[in-house]
């Protein structure tokens, strides 16, 4: 697929730990009749992740939500218990960001986002990206050309085109 504003979003079941463990995630379910944003990235507690890309989302989320946005989804290709120690560690989840799993990546290769690197053990890791979704609906899509950079896809970038 590939990705431009006005595409649906495929279906895709995620992940995240619930109060009994690993339970699905709807997409479809997150993004009817919702405003949402989301964001990939290669994965848990790797270095631009936790320190660039997932902090500037942390630090404006209350600017998503004055823009009309109802969810705020992070999605990265790991196990959904690394993503919940991840989202723990970082305070994402208490930030109120909800975090995601794509432990197979078959939604971030249903995007066309896959990559890999195997010099550093990364097999069909996600590319970094965000996009603004209404009711399943991409209405924004940002893409870094380098996945090792976060310059497009942070926060304060995605809420001037808001």
């Amino acid at each position: 697929m590939t990705i431009c504003p006005g595409n649906l979003l495929p279906e895709a079941t995620l992940m995240a730990i619930g109060e009994n463990g690993p339970e699905p995630v709807s997409l479809a379910e997150k993004t009817k009749d919702r405003k949402i944003v989301l964001f990939g990235l290669p994965g848990a507690y790797t270095s631009t992740c936790t320190a660039t890309h997932l902090p500037s989302i942390i630090r404006n989320i209350d600017k998503f939500k004055t823009k009309g946005v109802d969810e705020v989804i992070c999605v990265s290709v790991n196990d959904p218990f690394v993503v919940k120690a991840w989202a723990e560690s970082t305070g994402a989840e208490d930030a109120g960001i909800t975090m995601v799993s794509d432990p197979s990546s078959a939604f971030t290769k249903s995007l066309d986002l896959a990559f890999n690197k195997p010099e550093i053990g990364f097999f069909n890791r996600s590319k970094r990206y965000a996009m603004l979704v209404e009711n399943n609906k991409i209405l924004l899509f940002h893409l870094e050309k380098e996945v090792s950079i976060c310059d497009i896809t942070g926060a304060e970038k995605l809420l001037k085109e808001i």
